[in-house]
């Protein structure tokens, strides 16, 4: 778990500097995590127990790879593009309270004082992170220059951890059926037939001739180590660890992606913006705890 979150930490810097560089589009890179993961997870299964697949869940492996790939991470690439990483990786620690919001939703999960406490304090860490640059004087001129936060990029951010949360909440049984490579095989596969079409007309007037051993190195890094490894070893994780401390462990992606955009250059942190980790962190932690309780509780 800490090598999957230390991984996807520096995915919102490596993505920005990769994109900074204008060779690339957002769409290029998103093409690169989901179509290139369904190919290595295709030759991977090469090499795995053949696992047979259920005529009636491939309706939903279609939709889990809508909610978990396409979606989450095609906005969450997009934002990044206009946003600076610090923010996109601090928004990343709110999916723990979105997943519980749509959980007492969906599966009528109850929410304690504690989960109550969590969301408010995430939530407002969450509205001034998002909004708090226009309260600082001189921010608003980096902001139309392309070098701090914008409230668009924040927001996809954001949607992109809904989507995930979704996935999460609505497609467990799926989760736990099958292994990691056979769930992400078919996931990836169905979210690059939406893709493809889309994108093909992009993928053929990209000069990759052209690129530099520096876009080719951040992309195999955003395809490899941020989407394929993570993805395969993060089941892993979730089946040695405890739940609470699986989620504790989000909490080292913004200081990773903080630290890398900082030593780069591409991003520092405000005060405002300290606020909104210290906020975030707390209502999640007071998620957890609640978690952990109700798990005393019915021991």
């Amino acid at each position: 778990m800490l090598g999957a979150n230390v991984m996807w930490g520096m995915m919102a810097p490596v993505s920005k500097a990769v994109m900074s560089a204008g060779l690339v589009s957002s769409l290029i890179v998103v093409d690169v995590r989901i179509l290139g993961a369904a190919v290595l997870f295709w030759i991977l299964s090469l090499f795995t127990k053949n696992e047979k697949v259920d005529r009636k869940d491939y309706i939903k492996l279609f939709f889990a790879g809508m909610f978990s790939s396409l979606l989450n991470q095609g906005v969450f690439i997009t934002g990044i593009s206009m946003t600076s990483p610090v923010d996109a990786s601090i928004i990343t620690t709110s999916l723990p309270i979105v997943t519980m919001l749509f959980a007492a939703i969906y599966l009528k999960e109850p929410i304690t004082s504690k989960k109550a406490g969590g969301v408010m304090l995430g939530a407002c860490g969450a509205l001034l992170l998002v909004f708090g640059n226009y309260l600082i004087p001189g921010t608003s001129a980096a902001l139309h220059a392309g070098q701090s936060s914008s409230l668009k990029g924040d927001l996809l951010c954001l949607l992109a951890q809904c989507s995930y949360a979704v996935y999460l909440v609505l497609f467990q049984g799926l989760i736990r059926k099958y292994s990691p490579v056979t769930l992400m095989k078919w996931m990836f596969t169905f979210a690059s037939v939406i893709l493809l079409p889309i994108s093909v007309r992009e993928i053929a007037s990209t000069d990759w001739a052209s690129l530099p051993f520096e876009q080719y190195a951040g992309l195999g890094y955003i395809l490899f180590f941020g989407t394929f490894l993570c993805y395969l070893i993060i089941p892993l994780g979730q089946r040695s660890l405890r739940p609470t401390l699986v989620a504790m462990y989000n909490y080292v992606q913004p200081i990773v992606a903080s630290a890398a955009a900082i030593i780069w250059g591409m991003d520092s942190f405000n005060i405002l913006k300290v606020l909104a980790v210290v906020l975030i962190f707390s209502g999640v932690f007071l998620v957890n705890r609640s978690k952990a309780r109700n798990a005393e509780d019915n021991a």
